[in-house]
């Protein structure tokens, strides 16, 4: 049996018809650049998460700049992000002039310890930006409650846990602003590029829609300077079919994730916590296991395609050479980044798949 790490072929088939009539009436209408499905889609997600303003983009990574700009961060300001990341939470930091404060993860859920945020605050620290890492949310009320203390702003990253929750309060709902990505792969993604801001503060969405639009809330409006990052038509109108299965897909990769843990059972590998309260969506079902290099290249020789998320933790990156970081400072994340592995995981994933799955990882330990 091949197992793929995630399947877009068998979400695509399983609404087919949908896809196909909603993309061919782009084609005949031709307008491929804003338009009414992507005011449909914000209205939408805005209505999903329970948000305000839904302001569409490009991309994730431009959303979370774009924020950042609009709230006037930028050279001299320093920005708290966890060690344990993709980097467009760090480098979206350093693309506004800013410093990015690393942050080690909690040993158990792997998003920033709150416990050890307040120690990296100064004078120049200007806002946190906690990353829902995983589908498993962050530690919000600890952390509201310190920007709060500091007047901090905050800047969800919500790439990879949409629709997830804390004390019955959805991700994104919680600090100043929050960012989406729908890259293909994730728990709601389009067919390419495509990112998303959310907001309750009206002045803020306005200010990013304008940067997002080259400045301009209408043609020529140009009451600042902006940049080019907008959802084109076609990805809003497959989010808009999308959307609608959203919670039927989280569903499937909760009860994906319940079924791994309890075939896992026994093996000599850590599985996923949950914290109580949280509603953790499983973008990625994370394993840690001592023998990771050993483990992945078994499954491979037996079919099942695995992933690393992340192999170098942020601080102990190359490109960030310049802060001088060693693994003492981050012990969970350099830790860590030698141990997890990423088993397959998408909404489509058979129980038979599952089974074959665990039952491979129980034979090699």
């Amino acid at each position: 049996m091949q197992v793929p790490f995630v399947d877009l072929k068998a979400q695509y088939l399983s609404i087919k018809t949908e896809i196909d009539e909603a993309i061919a009436q782009i084609l005949q209408n031709t307008s491929f650049v804003g338009g009414e499905p992507v005011k449909q889609f914000e209205k939408a997600f805005a209505k999903y998460t329970g948000i305000d303003h839904c302001i569409s983009c490009a991309n994730g990574t431009d959303s979370l700049e774009i924020l950042l700009k609009a709230m006037d961060i930028g050279a001299g300001d320093e920005v708290i992000v966890p060690a344990v990341s993709w980097i467009s939470t760090s480098e979206v930091v350093t693309l506004v002039g800013a410093t990015p404060v690393f942050v080690d993860i909690e040993p158990d859920y792997y998003t920033i310890d709150a416990e050890k945020i307040e120690e990296k605050v100064t004078s120049k620290t200007k806002a946190i930006i906690p990353v829902h890492l995983y589908g498993h949310p962050a530690n919000m009320p600890a952390i509201m409650a310190i920007a709060k203390k500091h007047n901090l702003k905050v800047v969800e990253d919500c790439a990879q846990a949409h629709g997830a929750s804390r004390e019955g309060k959805v991700v994104g709902a919680w600090g100043h602003c929050a960012s989406f990505s729908f890259y293909p792969g994730k728990n709601l993604g389009a067919y390419g590029d495509a990112g998303a801001m959310l907001t309750n503060t009206p002045a803020l969405a306005e200010k990013a829609r304008r940067i997002a639009n080259h400045g301009q809330l209408k043609k020529h409006d140009h009451q600042i300077e902006g940049r080019n990052s907008r959802m084109d038509t076609l990805q809003a109108a497959v989010l808009n079919v999308k959307l609608h299965y959203l919670d039927q897909w989280t569903q499937a990769r909760i009860n994906n994730a319940a079924q791994y843990s309890k075939l896992l059972a026994g093996a000599n590998i850590i599985l996923p916590a949950t914290q109580a309260n949280v509603r953790h969506v499983f973008h990625l079902y994370v394993i840690r296991s001592k023998q990771r290099d050993k483990l992945k290249e078994y499954l491979k020789s037996q079919g099942i395609a695995t992933g690393i998320h992340y192999p170098t933790a942020l601080p102990l990156l190359p490109c960030y050479q310049r802060f001088k970081h060693t693994p003492n400072d981050f012990p969970v994340a350099a830790q860590y980044q030698n141990e997890i592995l990423s088993l397959p995981m998408f909404a489509e994933l058979t129980e038979e798949q599952i089974i074959f799955i665990t039952n491979t990882i129980h034979k090699l330990y």
